[in-house]
């Protein structure tokens, strides 16, 4: 089967499948739990009002984990992808930043469970961190600085405060992500809606997801249209699967760098 690329009109939608094969734990499964506890009960607002420090604790950990990894192979195919395709926006559902660090440009990617390295406030809406120079740098890594080193805003880690409070309204701050129970963000959904708004896509990639959240369904569905390609990649089933043209039931660390060379090269995907 070809897949035809005269448009090139291209939505890639990537779960924590891709990221764990950069050696991030997803939340599913043994390898994920910290100190014993599961991850799915931490990333709650009941538990951040109950342990705000516990929670904290866990997150300057993951933070700390990200900074250590470094893209894989899937993250530096996606970016070749948009590089190549006329429109291009890949919607992710993981808050860490090795998509952007593998050279996909930040206006080309929504994170719609929120960003790590972000901080907010619980009370009002104040936000601040930026990643720290050097922040996209390509999948080679750092050219000097780590980025390791450095916390939320470019503050050295352990100068962080246990629990940091609002310039503001000395509310709380809180991790800039979306945990369990609470609602997506309208700036981003509106991001994906335009996109999709704009017209049917000729290529829809959908890979290291579960697919267990509905929209994720819906947008693929959404963005293929009548006769638009829907590529699966994920080693299981899923809910998607039923839905989609072709099933790769590979990693994605494997079998995306395959699948966008020989769409950059022949303008058309053999699966």
């Amino acid at each position: 089967m070809y897949i035809k690329m005269h448009r090139r009109r291209v939505l890639v939608l990537t779960g924590a499948g891709v990221s764990a094969e950069s050696g991030i734990p997803t939340f599913r499964g043994k390898d994920g739990y910290w100190r014993n506890l599961n991850p799915a009960k931490l990333a709650t607002p009941e538990a951040f009002a109950k342990d705000p420090g516990l929670v904290w604790e866990w997150y300057r950990e993951r933070r700390q984990r990200i900074r250590s990894a470094q893209p894989n192979p899937a993250h530096a195919a996606i970016a070749k992808l948009a590089q190549h395709a006329q429109e291009f926006l890949l919607v992710t559902q993981n808050v860490d930043d090795l998509h952007p660090r593998a050279g996909l440009p930040e206006e080309k990617m929504v994170q719609i469970h929120g960003d790590i390295f972000v901080t907010r406030c619980a009370q009002c809406d104040f936000s601040q961190g930026e990643h720290p120079p050097s922040f996209n740098y390509g999948v080679a890594g750092p050219p000097s600085v780590a980025p390791a080193a450095y916390g939320v805003a470019g503050e050295r880690e352990e100068e962080e405060v246990d629990l940091p409070r609002c310039p503001r309204c000395e509310g709380l701050m809180r991790p800039g992500v979306v945990w369990f129970g609470e609602q997506l963000p309208r700036s981003e959904l509106r991001r994906v809606e335009n996109y999709l708004e704009r017209g049917p896509c000729d290529l829809v990639i959908v890979a290291g997801t579960t697919a267990t959240f509905g929209y994720i369904i819906d947008w693929a569905l959404r963005a293929i249209a009548s006769d638009g390609t829907l590529v699966e990649l994920n080693p299981e089933e899923t809910p998607l699967s039923r839905f989609a043209t072709q099933r790769v039931r590979e990693r994605a660390a494997l079998a995306l760098p395959r699948i966008v060379d020989e769409l950059v090269i022949s303008r058309s995907i053999k699966l």
